[in-house]
């Protein structure tokens, strides 16, 4: 087990519904629905697909005032907190909010005029709800456009500054903030330029990554480059797949950096010649298979000798590849019990499933 350790910015705490967000909270992980939000059952389906991945908060986009009347809706059925996602409409963010939405994702600066903006902060204040704003390199201001002349890292700093501006003119600072961009060094900068000008907590995501391979990627450098320095308190995995995709990718970055573990996390060799049993397969198949499990589990899957035992002894359950059986450790510690390679999915799942049922017990 390394004993690395990421020293986290210090940030305020906030809450969305009952999800904390920043200070010594962990870091959350979220998604957001890609369903017509008037579709109330397939929207409801997703969210609940989404829960069960592990959402901690999800975010539905309400363009309208059906999309509004159709969240009131969701919020009757559903636990995990829901993220409304208003865009310039100030009236939808007032609807939403009585409603009762957990956090209210809406750009004070670009929902009119003061009396507008006043509305829904006071809105925000007496419900005890917090606002999340998002910028994004795709749509600065004009006026940013033009001084700049091209999205930078200043740009973005500028356009949040000038949101959060308007927040603290209200003395509102229950508030999260990002500052997207498609381009990973781009975002990476201006989270940095963000991190030591506030205190407040930040969401982070690489927006539009693309699909889920590149997607998958591009997050994965961009957030965890932006998490081993301490900076981040929720995420988003923008990635043009299923939903639920941005989940999975979302805790095993954080299971890799060791800041949050969710599940089983497999250690599994790349393959070569030495391979005395189908790793590739094994591990697929009992990736497949365990997807219920979320109790935090370190399971080493190593085709040979060389480096089977050493990772075994670092791991909850592990196997070393051997001809014909394998050998299997357990809290690093190897069992005279051996596993047939023609057999060793099966024998694996239950083992794992037999100490995951023990860890519950204790």
């Amino acid at each position: 087990m390394s004993t690395f350790e990421i020293k986290r910015r210090v940030s305020d705490k906030i809450f969305v519904g009952n999800v904390a967000v920043g200070g010594d909270a962990p870091i959350t992980v979220q998604s957001m629905t890609n369903t017509n939000t008037c579709d109330v059952l397939a929207t409801l389906a997703q969210i609940q697909a989404l829960e069960s991945a592990g959402a901690d908060i999800i975010r539905v986009s309400v363009p309208t005032m059906d999309a509004a009347k159709a969240f009131k809706e969701l919020k009757q059925h559903t636990t995990v907190p829901l993220i409304a996602d208003i865009h310039f409409d100030y009236r939808i963010a007032l609807k939403v909010a009585e409603y009762g939405a957990d956090c209210l994702r809406i750009n004070p600066g670009n929902i009119g005029n003061e009396k507008r903006i006043r509305s829904v902060v006071d809105c925000a204040r007496d419900r005890n709800i917090p606002i999340r704003i998002g910028v994004n390199a795709g749509s600065l201001e004009r006026d940013l456009q033009e001084k700049y002349g091209e999205p930078t890292p200043e740009a973005l700093l500028e356009s949040a500054l000038r949101h959060i501006g308007i927040l603290e003119k209200y003395d509102f600072a229950n508030f999260k903030i990002s500052v997207k961009a498609s381009d990973v060094a781009l975002a990476v900068s201006a989270y940095r330029l963000l991190a030591e000008r506030i205190s407040q907590p930040l969401h982070l995501g690489i927006t539009e990554a693309g699909g889920f391979r590149a997607g998958a990627v591009k997050s994965a450098i961009g957030i965890g480059l932006l998490l081993s320095e301490g900076i981040g308190d929720t995420l988003r995995v923008s990635l043009a797949a299923d939903p639920v995709q941005e989940i999975k990718v979302g805790f095993d970055i954080l299971k890799s950096l060791r800041l949050r573990s969710r599940g089983i996390n497999f250690i599994a060799c790349p393959t070569c010649s030495r391979q005395e049993f189908d790793v590739i397969s094994t591990v697929n198949q009992l990736e497949q298979r365990l997807e219920d499990i979320v109790t935090p589990l370190d399971v080493s899957i190593i085709g040979c000798v060389v480096n089977g035992p050493g990772e075994a002894l670092v791991s909850t359950i592990g196997v070393a590849g051997s001809k014909t059986k394998s050998a299997f450790y357990l809290h690093g510690i190897r069992q005279q019990k051996r596993f047939n390679n023609e057999s060793i999915i099966d024998e694996l799942e239950a083992e794992i499933r037999n100490v995951v049922s023990t860890t519950l017990k204790q």
